[in-house]
């Protein structure tokens, strides 16, 4: 009976772990630096196979080792802007990602923003975007990073590209001078490669790979 006993208790201690891990939650030291991975669709990892353990942010938390914790806040079709249909601000996962008390912010929004029926609202795009790093920059983050946004490929998306690329990512280099935010260029790795983006929108697990590499690049360059 004890043999049977100690038997399912390890399989539910294994469970536990292996669940920790889908969700990005590695083994980290009491002191780990806490990493929040805030986005849209393209964050949380829709439509990758095996999700949970392939999204950006868990592949960015393999990359980073154990003295990160890295947690993905990703909503899908989040809009940066408070009048968009689906604003990251009236999300619970907004909330979640404040209580995480991260020391970095990752912030990948704008492409939900760069619908026609989004970004009707566009004069509101950088006030709000400069409103939400300085009150992740109050809460005691030490380095807000922001995104320009990956490219659509030809499909019924690929009319936000153009938005994207001449309004979006002019608006993010303002707003990182206006906050001291640092910028992170998804946009010029992830052009010319159709092959990552099996929808024309939402990148692949390969897709996922290769954002993380470049985010960890990017967090690597500023610690050393």
């Amino acid at each position: 009976m004890k043999t049977i006993l100690f038997i399912l208790l390890a399989a539910m201690i294994l469970l536990f772990a292996v669940r920790r891990l889908h969700a990005g939650e590695l083994a980290a030291s009491a002191s780990a630096i806490r990493v929040a991975c805030v986005g849209d669709s393209i964050t949380y990892g829709a439509r990758i196979l095996n999700r949970e353990a392939k999204c950006y942010p868990t592949q960015l938390g393999v990359m980073l080792g154990t003295n990160y914790a890295v947690r993905n806040f990703g909503v899908n079709g989040a809009t940066l802007l408070k009048h968009g249909d689906i604003p990251y601000w009236k999300t619970r996962t907004f909330k979640a990602a404040q209580d995480f008390k991260p020391d970095v912010v990752i912030i990948n929004l704008g492409a939900n923003d760069a619908a026609i029926y989004n970004w009707i609202y566009k004069y509101e795009f950088v006030k709000d975007y400069m409103e939400l790093v300085r009150g992740f920059q109050s809460n005691g983050c030490t380095t807000v990073w922001i995104c320009c946004p990956a490219p659509t490929y030809p499909g019924p998306y690929d009319f936000t590209d153009p938005i994207v690329v001449n309004e979006i990512i002019p608006m993010i280099s303002e707003i990182a001078q206006q906050t001291g935010a640092k910028i992170i260029d998804l946009y010029r790795p992830l052009s010319g490669r159709p092959e990552l983006f099996p929808d024309t929108v939402h990148p692949n697990a390969e897709g996922a790979r290769l954002m993380a590499e470049t985010v960890f690049a990017a967090i690597a360059a500023k610690a050393d």
